[in-house]
């Protein structure tokens, strides 16, 4: 039975700008996650029933970039995070959500800084909820530098399912999807580019597997593609946005499935 959550939502927060488009897109995915929640919780849908939820949407130094360069480079995204992550504690929100697969390459060194605050993470919810869905093995569209972290391929580890990734020329056309498509607003290359990659992993392991698009700025083209119609794709960003809905209204968890 559903639980009947009385208590004022919480405050949270959600850390965007990386890039912008997949920060809007994620406000737009928790607040339909809310609308889920209280509908799952008995309660009546109104403006003032939402949770307070701020985003900030900070221009961040190239996370892949960063990655691949390691050393000093990879101090420039964490201090951009760290002071957007300032902003939104000020701000009361209490757990927090990256708008960005590869941001939680910085994950723990995030939530040592912050040992008050909850930060999600992507890759681990995803593996919950893949577990829960009798999930066994996926294929893994990202950037370069959420492959070189090892993020989803050591979460989906820890709940027994196997993580196929692309080859490392199909890698590179991911990139240029990310970059020269969607970033640039080449939304027809950047489908074009994702398609591709998509087809080959699932000739390659089955198209019965899962694809996880790893990366925020994949599903906002890959879920119009016609060509995609009939996958199962997975949007870590819409499994993110469920889990801070489930903080931003703490009662109801556990109770609601």
């Amino acid at each position: 039975m559903a639980a009947a959550v009385t208590a004022p939502p919480r405050p949270v927060g959600i850390l965007g700008g990386m890039g912008p488009a997949a920060g809007a897109d994620f406000v737009r995915l928790f607040v339909q996650a809310c609308t889920e929640r209280m509908q799952q919780c008995g309660l009546a849908v109104h403006d003032q029933a939402f949770p307070e939820h701020w985003l900030a949407q900070v221009p961040v130094p190239d996370r892949s970039a960063a990655l691949h360069l390691g050393g000093e480079a990879l101090e420039a995204p964490l201090q951009a995070m760290d002071q957007a992550i300032v902003r939104l504690r000020a701000c009361g929100a209490q757990a927090i959500a990256m708008a960005c697969n590869t941001a939680h390459a910085w994950h723990g060194r995030l939530q040592q800084r912050f040992p008050g605050l909850e930060l999600l993470h992507v890759a681990r919810e995803m593996a919950l909820h893949l577990r829960a869905d009798g999930a066994r093995a996926v294929g893994l569209m990202a950037t370069q530098g959420t492959y070189h972290s090892g993020l989803y391929d050591e979460a989906l580890a820890a709940v027994g399912i196997a993580c196929h990734s692309p080859e490392p020329e199909e890698r590179a056309t991911l990139m240029r999807g990310i970059y020269q498509g969607v970033k640039t607003g080449d939304l027809a290359l950047a489908q074009d580019c994702f398609a591709s990659v998509g087809q080959a992993l699932r000739a390659r392991y089955g198209a019965d597997v899962p694809l996880v698009m790893g990366c925020t700025e994949i599903p906002l083209v890959l879920e119009q593609a016609p060509v995609a119609a009939s996958w199962r794709l997975l949007n870590p960003a819409r499994i993110l946005a469920q889990a801070l809905a489930g903080r931003a209204y703490p009662q109801a968890i556990g109770t609601l499935r």
